[in-house]
């Protein structure tokens, strides 16, 4: 472990490097603490790439927190529609209610404060607090628990809770030895273009001399990280219900994955087997039937595979979506006849949709293939 002393020559080293170094990125044009907390929030787990044009449109909507606080949900999650990761939207928008109501509009600059507005994590709140206000405030992400996991040579994993407070502790130490904001900053850079997940560029690194993890030769092993559980495979039947020009749609709930956004009506069906035809075709059944009678049919998708094809549905498209836990595959189907089925549902959660104007929604991005696929003609309906 490195010394007091050798985390402030690394830091001074680092900041000396970043001044030079250091893309021009719309949000290092700032120190609002605002557009620093939209930033960080719209970067975790996104690329620096995708989130610019992002970042550009939503502070032009929605130049401070008052704006944004005064949106309508709908019109936040539009705007982020694309991104992903929604619940970061809804969180963003409920911190800034928070800020309206409670600190007239304005970020506080205070750590406690910050740490406790929805959906701020000991990272987002310790980058505000750097980058925004200057304080001492460390801000470890991934790109740092790299950085730090090599310079000083960690071999535990690094998202066990014990490696991360030995890492802070760390950055606590350097950071209260140069400029926070600039510090911070550094670190992320560092991270983001030179001690990369894999081939870290050491020939380019401002302070290689002084890794640990390139004098042991480990540096292209770390971090460590302990063993992910499988993905959850789970398969999703949705119903392509059409019905003069106008799709029905239904609002996911309120909360949970993909909360509040819009789907076509559909049926999660557990793991992810090899189902039959007839299989989805009984789901998709069950489901219709619950939409025009209220009630389902009792069966048991799993036990039915000898049944006689079925002859009233048709298989529309189909798309994989992966999220950090959970795999989807969506299979669309439609019904055939089944304008011969009163369905009269129009309420909050269930609407017919123009086609012309199912772009106004806001839909996962699976779906959001889907639509496209069939309603430019990719797939025949």
């Amino acid at each position: 472990m490195h010394s007091a002393e050798s985390l402030a020559d690394f830091a001074h080293t680092l900041v000396a490097w970043y001044r030079v170094n250091a893309r021009k990125l719309p949000w290092r044009e700032t120190t609002d603490p605002y557009r620093i907390l939209v930033s960080e929030t719209m970067l975790q787990q996104t690329r620096v790439e995708t989130v610019i044009p992002y970042y550009h449109r939503f502070v032009e909507a929605y130049p401070n927190a008052v704006a944004l606080a005064d949106a309508a949900e709908d019109d936040v999650m539009k705007l982020w529609e694309g991104l992903g990761y929604y619940r970061r939207a809804r969180n963003l928008h409920r911190a800034m209610q928070v800020v309206r109501d409670a600190y007239g509009g304005e970020i506080p600059d205070d750590a406690e404060a910050v740490r406790a507005l929805p959906g701020v994590g000991p990272y987002t709140a310790g980058a505000v607090m750097s980058i925004a206000f200057n304080r001492p405030q460390p801000a470890v992400d991934g790109n740092v628990l790299r950085v730090m996991a090599r310079f000083l040579s960690i071999t535990h994993p690094v998202d066990l809770p014990a490696t991360k407070r030995t890492i802070t502790d760390a950055v606590d130490l350097a950071i209260h030895t140069e400029e926070p904001r600039l510090l911070t900053q550094a670190l992320m850079e560092l991270g983001a273009l030179v001690c990369v997940p894999r081939r870290p560029r050491c020939e380019m690194c401002p302070v290689a001399s002084a890794c640990l993890g390139r004098q042991q030769g480990t540096a292209p092993e770390l971090p460590l990280k302990t063993a992910k559980k499988a993905r959850r495979k789970v398969t999703v039947v949705a119903l392509w219900i059409e019905r003069d020009g106008a799709l029905l749609a239904e609002r996911r709930a309120d909360d949970g994955l993909l909360a509040g956004m819009w789907q076509l009506p559909m049926v999660e069906l557990p793991d992810d087997p090899p189902y039959s035809r007839d299989q989805l075709y009984l789901a998709a059944r069950t489901r219709l039937h619950k939409l025009a009678f209220g009630n389902t049919i009792e069966e048991d998708v799993s036990s039915v595979a000898e049944k006689p094809a079925a002859v009233d549905f048709v298989i529309a498209a189909e798309a994989r979506h992966v999220f950090t836990h959970l795999e989807w595959r969506v299979v669309v189907v439609r019904p055939v006849g089944y304008h011969q089925v009163h369905i009269a549902t129009q309420s909050d959660d269930a609407m017919w949709v123009p086609r012309g104007e199912l772009s106004k929604l806001v839909w996962p991005k699976v779906y959001q293939t889907l639509l496209s696929q069939l309603l430019h003609g990719l797939l025949v309906l």
